[in-house]
């Protein structure tokens, strides 16, 4: 009950539906009663139509009495036949009851209709004189005309308790499709992506809703603002440092081939590697500007091989200083409608991190399938890997997997999850040897050329 309540409280759905259910089904019990009420008055007033059509009829047609004698006829209903007698008759009745004809009704009842009991029976009487200065009674059983009564009365609610739980239905079908704009745009705002900022359509919503999703538009074009002056800021920043920090690192190279002392040397060698990693980090925060920004990219057939052997000339010397095997598995190349710079600068980055995580003597491989759903690239290392728990955040920027022994920006991944959004490709982690739990494998899906637009 507690959970309903909530529910009630929170959805305006729910309370639009209660409340006109219950206006509905209040609204269709007052009218129940009044129709209910209404046929049976006019049953009943027809009812006395009928004892007045029949007084005027013995009247018109100048009939005489005959009370009946011996057996009832075939058909004849004791409780619902019209009774007609003489008034002054009733002195002469055989009993006090209604068994016989003629019935014991007072003498002195005046013109007119009344409700009289004979034995125990209530009956509907109207008294008339006629023409010939008779009075006459024309009698029937209340009894038989309430019933007659009630189940025309009935005959008349009839449509109202068919079409009562077909109202609510269409009712409550209504309110959802009425709400059912809400909940498609809820859908399309939560299957965005993070840098998906344009603005929501909102020329085919109801006018209620109009002013929401206008307030969410500016919201978004806010966050959109906002998001690209950090953009701007960390790409003029990193461009900005480039310089000094390449002049810095020219004279570490040039004071290096200068005669030092020893200890001098030795100091000089940590400086030179700060310097030279802060170049690096410099680098990463451009290329991590320049892949999370929305300016569009022209797409072109690229073949996969091609981007992989010139990652491999570029990177070759750093994996010979560890003595690893690294080459290409497959000889079939595929394809890709995408961005060559953004292809390669994904590429590169995952090469360039297991080749800094593989220790010495490992191997990395880097694969290439056609699928029937599209293409499928992997890299495979022989390092330690990334844990199941840590690989939802690995493609946060800065972050490093603790106690992995490699210095490094982390900005890596977060580089390939970018442009991997931009591209239209999808990434997975998993490991190389899934039985020991050891080694990175990255995969990257790719929707084939014909089918991307």
């Amino acid at each position: 009950m507690d959970g309903f309540k909530k529910r009630l409280n929170e959805s305006v759905q729910l309370r639009l539906s209660i409340a006109l259910s219950l206006t509905i089904v209040l609204v269709a019990v007052i009218a129940g009663v009044f129709v209910f009420s209404s046929a049976f008055d006019e049953a009943h007033e027809l009812q006395d139509e009928t004892l007045r059509q029949v007084a005027l009829l013995y009247d018109r047609q100048h009939m005489t009495l005959h009370y009946p004698e011996g057996p009832a006829l075939e058909g004849d209903d004791e409780e619902s036949r019209v009774i007609i007698q003489h008034l002054a008759d009733g002195k002469d009745a055989a009993a006090n009851n209604d068994e016989t004809v003629p019935l014991p009704l007072p003498t002195t009842l005046a013109d007119g209709l009344s409700t009289v009991d004979v034995g125990g029976e209530a009956f509907r009487v109207l008294v008339r004189t006629t023409g010939r200065g008779e009075r006459i009674a024309v009698a029937q059983e209340v009894d038989s005309r309430n019933k007659d009564a009630r189940e025309s009365a009935w005959r008349s609610l009839l449509p109202f308790l068919i079409l009562f739980p077909a109202l609510l239905l269409v009712v409550a079908d209504l309110v959802r499709k009425l709400f059912r704009p809400i909940a498609t745009l809820a859908a399309e705002i939560d299957r965005r992506g993070r840098h998906e900022l344009h603005p929501l359509d909102e020329q085919h919503l109801p006018t209620e809703i109009r002013p929401f999703v206008v307030a969410i538009n500016r919201l978004l074009a806010r966050v959109a603002q906002a998001m690209e002056s950090q953009r701007r800021f960390v790409a003029d920043a990193a461009h900005e440092l480039r310089s000094p920090m390449t002049a810095l690192s020219l004279q570490a190279e040039r004071l290096a081939a200068s005669p030092l002392p020893a200890l001098a040397r030795e100091r000089l060698q940590p400086l030179a590697r700060g310097i030279e990693r802060s170049r690096q980090l410099i680098d990463q925060l451009l290329c991590l500007a320049a892949a999370q920004a929305g300016v569009p990219r022209p797409h072109t057939r690229i073949g996969v091989l091609d981007i992989y052997r010139r990652v491999l000339e570029d990177l070759l010397a750093l994996a010979e200083q560890k003595h690893l095997d690294i080459g290409v598995e497959g000889d079939k190349d595929v394809e890709l409608l995408s961005n060559e710079m953004d292809l390669y600068t994904l590429i590169k980055n995952l090469v360039d991190n297991a080749i800094r995580y593989t220790p010495e003597g490992g191997t990395i491989d880097l694969c290439l399938a056609q699928t029937r759903d599209g293409v499928h690239l992997q890299i495979r290392d022989s390092g330690p890997g990334i844990k199941v728990e840590e690989r939802s955040r690995v493609f946060d920027p800065f972050y490093r997997t603790l106690g992995s022994g490699e210095s490094g920006s982390g900005l890596g991944l977060s580089i390939v999850k970018a442009i991997a959004d931009r591209i239209g490709a999808r990434v997975e982690l998993a490991w190389s040897d899934e039985i020991n739990r050891r080694g990175l494998c990255v995969s990257l899906w790719f929707t084939l050329p014909a089918q991307q637009s």
